[in-house]
């Protein structure tokens, strides 16, 4: 076990000496399906737009003063697929998970420029590139997660779900590589993308004006839950007036219907991708239960941190 942390501290301390995040690209070969019109990126006070090359930016967790603990999160952020909405350095989610001695990889995967299956292309490749180069990022290859939010939600347990569908899969050799993330942190979840309780703009981003029905079933992904489906953490509010939340009850039942572990705590009160101050309430405790969840199944250290 020391050995991938001393990596994650030399990886940590080259990336702090830097002065930014490390930014590794998705596709170096070539991003499969590129637009001929891809323009550049674009960031509106921590909201990426126009994502034509997905990537990966790499904070360690010295950069936020933790100990390194060889756990990796990939974070995909919402944003309705039509933009990541990080929120500037990282947003809240990345200093947290620092400080826990997590480190993070925020996904800037494509959206509705694109559609299915192209973001779910980008976050599995993006676990496969975290697994394939582990002892290089100075994490256990079997300690890696997912952080999704809302639309990000989705894509994550996506993830958690279709790891093995074909339409995951460019003919790369990395291909090869286990897609399959070892937990799931699931925030204000889009799970469904049927009626009653799809989110209508992320579906439309995702899937078009009116998609088929088989892919519409297919992309809901409370009905592709199987027993290899990871452990799951789910935060929702009955008050989230976006995201309805029967999406993470749906997700939570069939996650129990197929002995997957999965823990699920929802509030009364909390608007939709509630922050993390303390002034929302109970709501802005879900961190360190998270937290507390992640020793307990050994992704962090046991033991509790000051």
């Amino acid at each position: 076990m020391w050995l991938p942390r001393l990596l994650a501290f030399a990886f940590a301390v080259s990336c702090a000496c830097a002065g930014e995040p490390r930014v590794i690209e998705l596709w170096p070969e070539g991003v499969p399906g590129l637009r001929a019109d891809a323009g550049p990126e674009r960031e509106e006070s921590g909201r990426f737009l126009n994502i034509h090359r997905p990537s990966l930016v790499v904070y360690p967790p010295l950069s936020g003063g933790g100990a390194a603990a060889g756990t990796a999160v990939i974070y995909a952020p919402g944003g309705g697929y039509v933009r990541v909405a990080a929120g500037a350095g990282g947003g809240e989610i990345t200093p947290w998970l620092n400080q826990a001695g997590v480190t993070v990889f925020l996904l800037k995967y494509r959206n509705g420029e694109y559609g299915h299956p192209a973001p779910l292309r980008d976050a599995l490749r993006a676990v496969r590139i975290v697994r394939s180069r582990a002892v290089e990022f100075g994490v256990v290859p079997d300690r890696i997660g997912l952080l999704g939010g809302s639309a990000g939600g989705h894509l994550a347990a996506s993830v958690g779900t279709l790891f093995d569908d074909p339409e995951g899969r460019t003919g790369a050799a990395l291909d090869a590589v286990s897609g399959r993330p070892d937990f799931m942190i699931l925030v204000f979840p889009v799970i469904s993308m049927t009626a009653p309780h799809a989110h209508a703009p992320s579906r439309r981003a995702l899937l078009g004006e009116s998609p088929a029905r088989e892919i519409a079933v297919k992309l809901s992904v409370e009905k592709q839950v199987t027993l290899r489906t990871p452990p799951a953490f789910i935060v929702h509010s009955a008050e989230d007036a976006v995201v309805p939340v029967e999406n993470s009850l749906d997700f939570y039942r069939a996650l129990r219907a197929a002995g997957v572990p999965a823990e699920l705590h929802l509030y009364p009160r909390g608007p939709h991708g509630s922050g993390l101050s303390s002034s929302l309430g109970p709501i802005a405790e879900w961190p360190r239960l998270c937290e507390a969840w992640m020793r307990h199944n050994g992704w962090l250290p046991a033991g509790s941190r000051p």
